[in-house]
């Protein structure tokens, strides 16, 4: 169902299977019970127990939402009469908040890819302009074709998560870059890819993304654990909210389904505006005890 109706990448299906097969272990060594037999009992125990053996929240909540599409597939094919999952609660977690580069960092980012040797130096430029510009995934990224790019307009279609298309603007100074860096990558040939590898794959692996950003970010100076293609996309989405983007076009830019996944980088805009206040309010600098510009002293 998952690959079929609701096209789920690769990557998706196999942490599915992972997590499900997981459980069902759990279900036949503790309880005997087969995978689609699962009894509610068997699942709150699997899953208190995944706090216990270590694993974070935010592991044990995907694995309970897992369960729950499972069994949610189960009892509207028939195949059980009940939802044993309805029951369960869910392990807490916090929102992980986007930890986005600052714009001047980016700059400096980009400014160092074209630092890099010779031939790394226009791919890096090109993946660092084109994550940056667009909020591409890496897995939308590498996967563009090369006609993506047309010349008359600056917009692209991106196929995303569930096999969605959505059109995405690319800026002059990305599309150049990538153009430049995808005729050196074929060398004058014809390929099917934008940015093509001698790879399996035929075009570039999201493992060389990563790491002509770790080479940009220590070129720039910049700690290489806080660079990828993820912070580049939250770093692209975070400074257009400051800027004043509205969530429903950050969501359509993005590719969400939900409003609620683009709703956490609100949080992120939060923090920074309460930084802000704090930072150069005269109210929020006064020190205890302290007489703030007009109101009276204590006991007056």
């Amino acid at each position: 169902m998952l690959a079929a109706e609701r096209g789920a990448a690769r990557n998706t299906l196999a942490a599915y299977r992972a997590d499900l097969e997981d459980a069902a272990g759990h279900a036949a060594r503790r309880a005997g019970e087969a995978p689609q037999a699962m009894s509610a009992e068997t699942l709150r125990r699997y899953v208190s127990g995944l706090t216990d053996a270590g694993l974070s929240p935010r592991t044990a909540a995907r694995r309970l939402s897992a369960l729950r599409q499972f069994h949610r597939f189960l009892a509207r094919e028939g195949v059980r009469p009940d939802d044993p999952t309805e029951a369960l609660d869910s392990p807490g977690r916090e929102a992980l908040l986007p930890r986005p580069l600052a714009e001047a960092e980016v700059e400096a980012l980009i400014a160092a890819a074209s630092r890099l040797p010779q031939r790394r130096a226009p791919l890096a430029v090109a993946v660092c302009e084109m994550l940056y510009c667009s909020g591409l995934r890496a897995s939308e990224l590498v996967s563009l074709p090369a006609a993506a790019l047309r010349a008359d307009t600056p917009l692209v279609v991106v196929r995303g998560k569930g096999g969605k298309d959505r059109l995405v603007p690319i800026s002059h100074r990305a599309r150049a870059a990538a153009l430049e860096a995808g005729k050196a990558l074929s060398g004058g040939e014809d390929s099917r890819w934008l940015l093509p590898s001698r790879g399996a794959s035929g075009h570039l692996t999201r493992q060389t993304l990563n790491n002509l950003l770790k080479e940009a970010a220590l070129e720039a100076g910049i700690e290489p654990d806080r660079v990828s293609p993820h912070v580049l996309r939250h770093s692209f989405a975070s400074h257009l909210l400051g800027r004043g983007a509205d969530l429903r076009s950050l969501q359509v830019l993005l590719g969400h389904a939900d409003i609620a996944t683009t709703q956490i980088y609100t949080k992120v805009l939060e923090e920074r505006l309460r930084a802000l206040v704090e930072a150069h309010h005269p109210l929020a600098r006064a020190r205890e005890g302290s007489s703030l510009p007009g109101t009276l002293p204590p006991g007056v």
